[in-house]
């Protein structure tokens, strides 16, 4: 109930790089960083890793951050992607999941993309030689760069976490992390969302973060653990 409720309280920002911890993934984060500033020039770049590693995030963090026209495509509406006329930035999650007639226009959209100049950004949950797709659209996307996203480990979250409040401004006490790493959902994604809705609960009541504020706005005001 307590692992619900935190997830449902925690209403999370729009995805940035600025709130995804990158822990491992400074690398791929910096590269996409680069992408969203038109400063790469391979055509295609994948991203794949388990699920809840942040790949959706990232992509999304992409396309908020790019200087050109860009465009969001889930893998179950890569059908509608605009093949003819695409923008310069195409990112396409969960591509190991379209079907054979998307498969089809996502091929003829990298080759419009490779022509133009443009980047093909997708996100999957396999390396790209084990993509089930089409052989060509396979082969294309093994061409360029391809990142595993690594979640970070349980072992590393308390000081990720502490690094990621002190880039926000505030503090965040070892008991706090003990609180929400024993009370509410444990991938990274969630405990963002979570430190982000408590820090504005924070600035609302100009109270500093604690476990006292934490259970109070997990339990309505009451304070009851």
């Amino acid at each position: 109930m307590m692992e619900q409720l935190t997830f449902e309280l925690a209403a999370a920002e729009p995805p940035t790089f600025a709130n995804f911890v990158a822990g491992p993934n400074a690398e791929a984060v910096a590269k996409l960083a680069d992408l969203a500033r038109g400063a790469v020039r391979d055509t295609g770049i994948v991203l794949w890793g388990a699920p809840g590693s942040g790949r959706t995030h990232l992509l999304r963090a992409v396309v908020a951050a790019s200087s050109r026209p860009a465009a969001f495509v889930s893998g179950a509406d890569a059908a509608l992607a605009d093949a003819a006329d695409p923008p310069a930035l195409v990112v396409v999650d969960d591509v190991d999941r379209v079907d054979e007639a998307a498969q089809a226009r996502l091929f003829t959209l990298y080759n419009r993309l490779a022509e133009r100049g443009g980047q093909f950004l997708a996100a999957a949950a396999c390396p790209p030689a084990r993509l089930p797709l089409r052989d060509d659209l396979r082969s294309r996307l093994a061409w360029g760069l391809a990142y595993e996203v690594v979640p970070l480990r349980d072992a590393d979250k308390p000081e990720a976490l502490v690094r990621y409040a002190r880039e926000r401004g505030f503090r965040l006490g070892d008991d706090v992390i003990a609180y929400l790493l024993a009370h509410g959902r444990r991938d990274m994604p969630a405990l963002v969302a979570t430190l982000d809705a408590l820090d504005r609960r924070s600035l609302a009541a100009k109270r500093p973060v604690t476990v006292s504020l934490l259970r109070e706005w997990l339990t309505g005001g009451t304070g009851t653990p």
